[in-house]
């Protein structure tokens, strides 16, 4: 079929999970306005002690604020939609709104993948190359860096985009997804969609694979210079500065592979499990990410806890006059 002006869908339906039944939409709707509740929360709370705290400008945390902007815009692209979805049995979405939709997904996604390289740089230069990492890795260069990967991101996105929208969509408008994306909106083009995956999958080795690979590559470099200290304490102690940002690099990254390694050696999944994994990995993390941040950093621990004592102890000051009268 030629590819000339016959697009006639004006907009799409998001189905949401295929095979969820009516009586079970008003629970799902909660749910998710619950983790959307949660993940604003969360990272706004974050946000509030960076903006709050002196303490915390520095390298790691300037890293850390990157990944929670991120992660708060990614929710508020996917989540409200969706709970509009099983709320009020609202799944429709315009043509041009499906196409932003699509953009900001794959965006903010290359976006935290970028910013996850930028955890396993600072982490690969604070214990492999301990005297240097003050020099190389300032205030300045984060904010070099953290704007080159929301910059480079754009770019990354856009061709993926732009090559996906003039596509015919002539035929069925139901996307089988809870969001709009490439794969889930391209495969409705009434056209040979082969040659328009090329650059999505171009994108993807770039914003997943690239810093992935820098990853493994930093870790490994960790462990080998780790298992060169006599000092059992030093050992843990060095160890103990990578679990939180492991722990979130492998929400983002493990449940991504096991789902493209699983696609690749056959293994076949029902589009509701497919549905579940997806919005697991990428839903999950942006609301667990800042529970870890201040569980896992001590610093972060104490402004959460000082902020906390500020606002309980006027009251308890309050209370002690009162009763004093």
């Amino acid at each position: 079929m030629s590819e000339g002006n016959q697009t006639s869908v004006t907009e799409f339906i998001l189905t949401g999970f295929p095979g969820l039944h009516l009586e079970y939409y008003g629970l799902v709707s909660a749910v998710l306005f619950v983790v959307y509740l949660i993940t604003v929360i969360a990272n706004a709370s974050v946000l509030f002690l960076f903006a709050t705290n002196r303490s915390l400008r520095k390298p790691m945390y300037y890293i850390i604020l990157n990944l929670t902007v991120c992660d708060l815009l990614f929710s508020t692209t996917t989540l409200p939609k969706i709970i509009s979805r099983y709320w009020f049995q609202s799944g429709n979405i315009s043509f041009l709104a499906c196409f932003v939709q699509m953009y900001l997904v794959h965006y903010f996604g290359s976006v935290n993948s970028f910013i996850l390289f930028l955890m396993a740089f600072d982490r690969y230069l604070a214990i492999c190359h301990p005297l240097r990492y003050s020099n190389v890795l300032k205030n300045s260069t984060v904010l070099i860096l953290s704007i080159t990967a929301w910059v480079v991101a754009i770019a990354a996105n856009s061709a993926m985009v732009i090559r996906a929208y003039p596509l015919p969509y002539c035929a069925s408008n139901i996307i089988n997804h809870c969001y709009c994306d490439h794969i889930g909106v391209t495969i409705l083009a009434c056209t040979d969609r082969t040659p328009y995956a090329f650059s999505a999958f171009v994108c993807a080795m770039i914003t997943l694979l690239g810093p992935l690979a820098f990853i493994i590559f930093s870790y490994c470099s960790i462990l080998i210079a780790v298992s060169k200290i006599a000092d059992l304490q030093n050992i843990s102690k060095s160890l103990s500065t990578c679990t939180t940002q492991l722990i979130i690099i492998s929400l983002y990254y493990l449940p991504r592979c096991f789902v493209y390694l699983a696609s690749n050696v056959g293994l076949r999944f029902s589009a509701d499990v497919r549905i579940v994994v997806i919005m697991f990995y990428s839903l999950g993390p942006p609301m667990i990410n800042p529970i870890i941040y201040c569980l896992r950093s001590k610093e972060m621990r104490e402004c959460l806890w000082k902020q906390f004592y500020r606002r309980i102890m006027p009251q308890k000051g309050h209370v002690s006059a009162i009763s004093n009268r």
